[in-house]
């Protein structure tokens, strides 16, 4: 007798999953998923405000890229009432800036500038960070900007230690 054979040695006994057996595990399932999804949740809305953060560390690359390329100066403005920013040349020729960029953000993140004064930059009444043309930063621009999303998690984008660039920080 073969090892086959004897594990179904002339019984009629099928091994199979209970339709009680299957409605349990479904619940135990549906429990879990409850429990998992408000974590769940919360990660995803600090995930949303970690890539708008990034979303708008790279326009700041772009706008000081662009300043050095084509030897101007470029504006990264800040609507925080439209919760939007836009990239563009400060004095664009008549035909307008064709290489313009506007961001608006997520309905769940706020931006807001933190250190405006009478002396900040701005471009069409906005305050603004001026990118000039040999990389640097003008030194009138804001150093720090706020980004707060809905459940209040908050993401700081601010000026480098060097004053070189900008960088995504925890804290102020």
């Amino acid at each position: 007798m073969t090892w086959l054979e004897s594990t179904h040695s002339g019984t009629s006994c099928a091994r199979a999953f209970t339709l009680i057996e299957l409605i349990l595990v479904m619940a135990l399932l549906i429990v879990m998923a409850a429990l998992v999804a408000p974590a769940l949740a919360n990660f995803f809305r600090g995930r949303t405000l970690d890539s708008q953060a990034r979303e708008l560390l790279a326009l700041t690359d772009a706008g000081q890229s662009r300043a050095v390329s084509e030897g101007v100066n470029i504006v990264l403005w800040v609507d925080a009432r439209q919760n939007a920013c836009g990239l563009q040349e400060e004095s664009p020729p008549q035909s307008g800036d064709p290489k313009a960029e506007t961001v608006t953000l997520d309905d769940n993140v706020q931006i807001a500038v933190m250190d405006s004064s009478s002396s900040t930059t701005t471009f069409d009444r906005l305050p603004a960070i001026r990118f000039l043309p040999d990389g640097s930063i003008d030194e009138s621009s804001p150093q720090t900007l706020r980004l707060t999303d809905s459940t209040g998690g908050v993401l700081w984008l601010a000026e480098s230690r060097n004053r070189m660039s900008y960088e995504i920080r925890n804290s102020q």
